[in-house]
């Protein structure tokens, strides 16, 4: 089980010292939005180089953007830890996955909560991470949505069937009341924003989320 904690519901004057204060954390999350695809904006590429030259932790980078198709090589060529892009937005995602995975970074497929699993076709073959969204993508904050816990079981039977190993992370109002059903329903990485950074202790929450999730896989 892992944690991700999203930069964000962090200070964005203070990221670098904001960073540090997660070092529990197995990734940092990072929101990469264009208020085009998502009706926020967020980062951009100068921003995440930046985050990947001080940042301590592997950036897993999450692209919610239009022209997907011709800036996720950029951010993958930054040398972050894993680049993840949103089904919805690319219009040939096989070859963006390969081009993707080619720069040696690992590569993920976001589902929004309305698009449906049978949409992915052969693409799990093609990539490392399925995000499924527990929340309509663009702000942080959100309260999770019940039926995705239904949807991730789902998700969850698809990857076992597939040969290639794919980890399935969830995001979107993920707290310490759910994260225990979250796993049971499959989930093995975790996005939290606000219910880490929230916290004055972080790492202890961060510590705190993975133990209940561990459960939640355990009962499985």
């Amino acid at each position: 089980m892992q944690l991700y904690p999203s930069i964000l519901s962090a200070d964005f004057a203070n990221l670098e010292a904001e960073l540090q204060t997660i070092s529990a954390a197995d990734a940092v999350h990072v929101d990469v939005m264009d208020n085009h695809f998502v009706p926020n904006l967020t980062f951009g590429l100068q921003m995440v180089k930046r985050l990947q030259e001080v940042s301590g932790i592997p950036l897993d980078v999450h692209l919610m953007i239009e022209n997907v198709d011709r800036l996720a090589i950029e951010y993958a060529q930054l040398g972050v830890a894993s680049v993840t892009f949103h089904l919805e937005a690319s219009q040939n995602p096989v070859e963006l996955a390969r081009n993707i995975r080619e720069t040696g970074c690992k590569v993920g497929v976001a589902l929004k909560p309305g698009t449906d699993l049978d949409q992915l076709h052969n693409l799990l073959s093609e990539v490392d991470l399925l995000l499924v969204m527990t929340v309509e993508p663009g702000f942080g904050g959100q309260q999770l949505i019940p039926s995705m816990l239904e949807k991730i079981s789902e998700a969850k039977k698809l990857i076992s069937a597939n040969p290639q190993s794919v980890k399935l992370q969830v995001d979107g109002g993920v707290t310490a009341e759910n994260i225990y059903q979250l796993a049971l329903a499959g989930a093995e990485v975790f996005v939290a924003g606000s219910s880490v950074f929230g916290k004055e202790n972080r790492n202890l929450e961060i510590n705190n989320l993975r133990a209940l999730a561990q459960e939640g896989g355990l009962a499985r």
